[in-house]
């Protein structure tokens, strides 16, 4: 803080009078440059509120769905470090958590520190994280997009860094995979919230863990308390500052902060092999998707869902549906007809191939019952590629379609999804 003896800065800006109590015992000399003036990134966030839903939209969250979000500062000693020689605990723990997360009640998304990034390199980082990326893992803009996650998230595992702390001022549940305290000041309230804050234990049952911190969650006081000191108020204090240390005059005009802008939609695009199980009882039809087949013998029929991209060829061979997206006119993939037909003639044990052609709508050819268009009915919201797993469980049952179409009723995540199947228009 000081060059021979004297403070080298104008202005030190602190968000709370705890931190200046701390700069005075250690520093005293520097106290005369201290300005308190709140925290504008705080700010955006709080101003953002009212916008949770359209930055659950944008990310892909479904109704019924919870959004965990997985956030690593860069330390060495960081959810995503090296753990000074022990194994990786990002890294390992990610394919555990899509494999037990059932794929339509949880969405994954990762926070990491922009310095990872910078690092390691974007081609690094995404190579590490192919797998759950193909698992429906969406990496968050480090430096744009962050603040929105927080704010559309349910739950937040992460370790010491401050995207930790402001979801806990944010009243979020939070859960510390990586608690190191070394390098931090044990006086501060940063230090205290890694004692306080609930650990997850990465080597425990994962889900259980976050029903648990979900349902028993008490915010902690700390964060919400320090993180600042005038909420609403860094923007003008701080043009207030910057105008007194230029010795000018103040615009009149209010001192405002650039709002959140909204995310680009980021709909989970799953490539792995979903295991789905299912459960028929006249025209309602419960199912799971997971990335690992279940052994628990809770009973229902398991079928294999397979996208079209999928990295190993060997698995749709297998599949009992296969799916893709596409725009129902793109000339590369002849439209739904064309396509679904070539897949069902590529694949003697595919029963179903679904095209997916929009957010609520696929066109879905079942093996020996016809080409059918399937949408959303009123309060839907749900992938339409487990539409297709929904009625080839219910063709598998005996189910048919009569020709005036008929009405499913899909039961996933909570919810009960209205699916309507009707004939689809061919060319």
């Amino acid at each position: 803080m000081l060059a021979d003896g004297e403070t080298f800065v104008d202005a030190l800006v602190l968000s709370h009078p705890e931190q200046l109590e701390r700069l005075r015992r250690v520093c005293p000399e520097a106290e005369g440059a201290a300005v308190l003036a709140g925290d504008p990134c705080f700010d955006r966030m709080l101003a953002a509120r009212p916008h949770r839903e359209r930055f659950r939209r944008a990310l892909g969250v479904r109704r019924g769905q919870r959004l965990v979000v997985l956030n690593s500062t860069w330390n060495p000693e960081g959810f995503f470090g090296n753990g000074r020689g022990q194994e990786d605990i990002l890294p390992s723990l990610l394919p555990r958590l899509s494999a037990e997360l059932p794929a339509d009640e949880y969405r994954l998304a990762a926070v990491l520190h922009p310095n990872i990034w910078h690092g390691h390199g974007p081609g690094q980082i995404r190579a590490w994280l192919n797998q759950a990326r193909r698992s429906g893992l969406v990496l968050i803009d480090p430096t744009h997009s962050w603040r929105q996650a927080l704010l559309a998230a349910d739950v937040v595992l992460g370790d010491f860094g401050a995207v930790s702390y402001y979801a806990a001022a944010l009243g979020l549940p939070v859960m510390l995979a990586s608690a190191a305290q070394d390098r931090l000041d044990p006086e501060a309230p940063l230090a205290s919230f890694v004692r306080d804050a609930p650990r997850l234990d990465p080597y425990g049952p994962l889900r259980q863990q976050l029903e648990r911190a979900l349902a028993e969650h008490s915010p902690l006081p700390g964060p919400a308390e320090f993180t600042t000191s005038a909420p609403g108020a860094s923007a003008a204090l701080l043009r207030r500052c910057f105008y007194t240390l230029m010795d000018l005059p103040e615009p009149e005009a209010p001192a405002l902060l650039e709002p959140l802008p909204l995310p680009a939609y980021d709909p989970p695009r799953r490539t792995m092999p979903l295991h789905v199980r299912t459960w028929v009882q006249g025209t309602d039809v419960s199912i799971e998707r997971s990335t690992v087949r279940s052994y628990d013998g809770g009973g229902g029929a398991i079928q294999l869902a397979v996208h079209e991209d999928t990295l190993d060829p060997g698995d749709l061979t297998a599949a009992d549906v296969i799916t893709r997206e596409g725009q129902a006119d793109d000339p590369r993939l002849g439209g739904p007809e064309v396509w679904t037909a070539e897949v069902l003639h590529r694949y003697p044990h595919c029963a179903v191939a679904a095209y997916v052609t929009g957010p609520n709508t696929c066109t879905v050819r079942a093996r020996g019952h016809g080409l059918f268009l399937l949408s959303a009915g009123t309060g839907a919201d749900a992938d339409p590629a487990a539409y297709a797993s929904c009625l080839a469980a219910w063709l598998g049952s005996g189910g048919s379609v009569p020709p005036e179409g008929t009405l499913l009723l899909m039961h996933s995540a909570g919810g009960v999804h209205p699916i309507v199947v009707g004939p689809a228009a061919t060319r």
